[in-house]
């Protein structure tokens, strides 16, 4: 039975295992997916020694999705440009094929499961990681009037600015200087919630029913969607459709086959 995981730390929460497990139930595919926790100074060790184990592929969560790219042999042009993987596609010969699948899922969650259209839009990402440099070029291409990345790092939200300078205006900032910006959708793609944390943002950089994502997903509310109850937000989601949407992409990249995404997603939120 052909393997694959999901690699991170921590990981042991991560509903990617159930998801792939009713993919391939749906699909026919006889496939075994398991959760992988990394020691945070030996990603690739252990990517290298499942892979030696006959794995077949893996997904890359948190805190590993830049140190992915630097292990991989080809990437994608969507991982180049995200400059971070999530998907790599391992082979006999040890050879390992790296793509990026996030940007496709938040924006097939947003468009197809919320109905949501991004042209014309503000957008305000909070972080500067992976996370955020994976969405970013699909955002881009979804054609929003301007998109701003605020970091509590402001040299980082800087950086990636700069490298996909080529489309819509990026403007790049720490939450300070947000100042009496707003926005009509703003997408957490920080990793805080896993402690509770929220970034310090101004009361009004929500423009009155904006939209606010969160690309953490739990069994309640995360404290970004907590926020965003407080501050007037209009629609408030989870990543958890983006997660199975991601997913998606990379059984299809693994196996060759599309898997319907509706129903899992309806079943997995019966289960939380």
């Amino acid at each position: 039975m052909d393997r694959y995981a999901v690699i991170g730390n921590p990981v042991e929460h991560s509903r990617s295992p159930r998801i792939h497990a009713l993919f391939a139930r749906q699909t026919g595919q006889s496939l075994c997916y398991d959760t992988l926790r990394a020691p945070l100074d030996d990603f690739v060790g252990t990517v290298r020694r499942f892979q030696a184990q006959a794995g077949r592929g893996v997904n890359v969560t948190l805190p590993f999705k830049l140190e992915a790219l630097a292990v991989c042999d080809h990437v994608s042009e969507r991982a180049r440009r995200a400059g971070a993987a999530n998907t790599l596609s391992l082979s006999a010969d040890g050879l390992i094929h790296g793509d990026n699948t996030d940007g496709a899922g938040l924006l097939r969650d947003l468009r197809a499961n919320l109905g949501l259209e991004l042209a014309g839009l503000r957008i305000l990402l909070l972080g500067a990681g992976g996370a955020v440099s994976g969405v970013l070029q699909p955002l881009l291409d979804a054609a929003p009037t301007a998109i701003w990345i605020a970091n509590r790092t402001p040299a980082k939200a800087q950086a990636l600015a700069v490298n996909f300078s080529d489309g819509v205006p990026i403007e790049a900032c720490g939450y300070a200087e947000l100042g009496d910006q707003a926005f009509d959708l703003v997408i957490n793609g920080t990793a805080g919630g896993l402690t509770g944390e929220v970034p310090p943002l101004p009361d009004d950089v929500l423009k009155p029913g904006g939209i606010c994502y969160d690309m953490l997903y739990g069994d309640a509310p995360t404290s970004f969607l907590r926020w965003a109850a407080a501050h007037g937000a209009g629609v408030m989601v989870d990543g958890l459709g983006m997660l199975v949407e991601q997913a998606a992409e990379s059984f299809f990249i693994w196996r060759g086959i599309r898997p319907e995404t509706r129903s899992v997603l309806k079943q997995l939120r019966a289960e939380i």
